[in-house]
């Protein structure tokens, strides 16, 4: 089975001082299933990194040797994973189910998950809640 790696659990992985760093470290030392990150995944992370790097919590020396150590583990650990224009259109359409609560990355996020078949780690309540009523199920991360 595959597991779609959110920002959440990506970040956490890198960013040490991250709340769920530890937890995120647990979850890849016993992570059985194939590992997937898209590229839309990874852009959404280095954003992250990026505002972190703007913000001053993180020096920008780190900010290079992070985005270093993530390439690297995730070309030997993770499958890559291409967004497709149909994940667009279909986030679109989870964007327009007003029953869920999602902003468009997450969105995104869920609906190449959805495609791949995958199910979703996350540190995010809210994301794993509607991956759960998009029928997707969540890995315990």
């Amino acid at each position: 089975m595959s597991v779609y790696l959110d920002t959440s659990v990506l970040a956490s992985l890198f960013i040490d001082t991250d709340v769920f760093a530890s937890r995120a470290a647990t979850f890849f030392s016993q992570a059985d299933d194939v590992l997937v990150v898209s590229d839309f995944a990874a852009a959404e992370f280095a954003s992250v990194l990026s505002r972190l790097t703007r913000m001053n919590q993180i020096q920008q020396s780190r900010t290079r040797a992070i985005f270093d150590a993530f390439d690297i583990w995730r070309a030997r650990f993770a499958d890559e994973e291409d967004a497709v224009s149909s994940d667009i259109l279909a986030a679109t359409t989870i964007i327009r189910r007003l029953d869920l609560n999602l902003r468009i990355p997450d969105a995104i996020n869920l609906a190449i998950a959805l495609r791949l078949a995958a199910s979703v780690a996350t540190f995010d309540r809210r994301m794993a809640q509607n991956a759960r009523a998009l029928g997707i199920a969540v890995a315990d991360a």
